[in-house]
């Protein structure tokens, strides 16, 4: 009896435990985890880009040679043990160099992206919830940004500057920032309409303190995924400016000049350790970022159900 009344309360706890652990609240950002880990290439495209970022913040540790190493000697020798992935024109690692490089295009695209997000966001918040003139003469110039085949300008501007990391980052940001302020104010004109920001409106809360307690991170879903869009589009930015010659300066290694001084036919035809590692760096990381962004774009979609 002793024992059957002892099972009898430890099934008791037990049953709850499993209940109190079944009602457990579930935040909007397990929600988001537990939807964007059923996609499997974007946990293995966060893998990778994590991977990469590693790499790159280690790149002196990790590297073998020194990337800018010139040894005649070695020129364009092929993949070996000394050189994994063998060796360019002037005889310096292409391996180190890639690692290297990866530090030059995850800097360009994380950094202009981020420069766009928060000149976007700013612009577009503003629009979408104050609205009245200033909304309608910013939407004009916004509109008229958009009119510019960016490419072009990005690179006539780049040349005017100067190439470096820095104006290729600032020139992606003041011409990229449109279809992100766009969304956003799409956003706003939305959320500002809902219930609890006309009661907190009504309670005398600031503009200041709804747009960034109420509004903005109820719009935080879509600002992410467009961001990781941004990534892409900045990284094959520097890759081809990069690739015409207006990238970061020799001898600075980036896998857009990597492919710069591996154009010749004969390269393409008989080296192709010297165009085919930094080509497939870009398609990696590019496919990884766009994974995580499917995966960003489901998980914060409400009409997406957890089985």
């Amino acid at each position: 009896m002793i024992k059957e009344s002892t099972d009898t309360a430890s099934g008791g706890t037990n049953a709850a435990g499993d209940l109190k652990r079944r009602r457990a609240p579930i935040t909007p950002t397990g929600y988001a985890w537990r939807r964007f880990r059923r996609h499997k290439l974007a946990l293995a495209g966060l893998v990778t880009i994590v991977f990469l970022i590693i790499i790159a913040v280690f790149a002196p540790t990790v590297a073998q040679y020194e990337p800018n190493k010139i040894n005649l000697r070695e020129k364009e020798d092929p993949p070996s043990l000394a050189h994994w992935l063998g060796t360019d024109q002037t005889g310096r690692d292409v391996l180190s160099r890639i690692i290297y490089g990866a530090r030059i295009s995850l800097l360009v695209g994380f950094a202009s992206a981020a420069f766009v997000t928060v000149l976007g966001t700013v612009l577009g918040a503003f629009m979408g919830y104050h609205g009245g003139v200033v909304d309608g003469f910013l939407s004009r110039v916004t509109d008229a940004f958009m009119c510019f085949p960016t490419l072009i300008i990005v690179t006539v501007l780049v040349a005017m500057l100067e190439p470096g990391i820095q104006n290729t980052i600032l020139v992606i940001g003041l011409f990229w920032w449109p279809s992100l302020a766009r969304l956003v104010r799409g956003q706003f004109l939305s959320l500002r309409e809902m219930d609890y920001v006309l009661a907190s409106r009504a309670l005398g809360a600031k503009p200041n303190f709804i747009i960034f307690r109420h509004i903005l991170p109820n719009a935080v879903g879509p600002v992410l995924v467009q961001m990781t869009f941004l990534v892409i589009g900045a990284i094959l930015t520097e890759a081809s400016l990069s690739f015409l010659g207006l990238g970061v300066n020799e001898p600075t290694a980036s896998w857009g000049s990597m492919l710069f001084h591996a154009r010749t036919l004969r390269i393409l035809e008989q080296r192709p350790w010297l165009w085919i590692p930094p080509g497939m760096m870009i398609v990696v990381t590019a496919l990884s970022v766009n994974f995580i962004g499917d995966a960003l774009r489901d998980a914060f979609d409400p009409r997406m159900v957890i089985e």
